[in-house]
């Protein structure tokens, strides 16, 4: 079975590390109910806690993901420049050691 993409998993832990807490407190509370700015901020910054806390192994997973892709985009490109300098190179006349 194919793995999961990292930043998706990630995404996905990231946005339940946020919407549950916020239901909790939306349900539990009814004070945030009234105030549902301020449950926002709470559930934000319990999600913000829980993600340092608990993710950083999905949060490597999905970056060492996009450096992979970066990097073989930026090879892929580099390659192609060396082979344009390669062939300006070749098609310059030599300098003339006289002149």
């Amino acid at each position: 079975m194919k793995k999961p993409a990292p930043f998706l998993v990630y995404t996905v832990l990231r946005l339940l590390a946020f919407l549950v807490p916020l239901a909790i407190l939306w349900f539990f509370f009814p004070i945030f109910r009234e105030y549902w700015w301020l449950a926002a901020i709470f559930a934000a910054l319990i999600g913000m806690s829980i993600s340092m806390l608990f993710l950083r192994t999905p949060l490597t997973d999905a970056s060492a993901r996009l450096a992979e892709r970066r990097e073989s985009r930026s090879s892929g490109s580099q390659a192609d420049a060396d082979a344009e300098d390669q062939a300006i190179d070749a098609n310059e006349p030599g300098d003339d050691p006289k002149a």
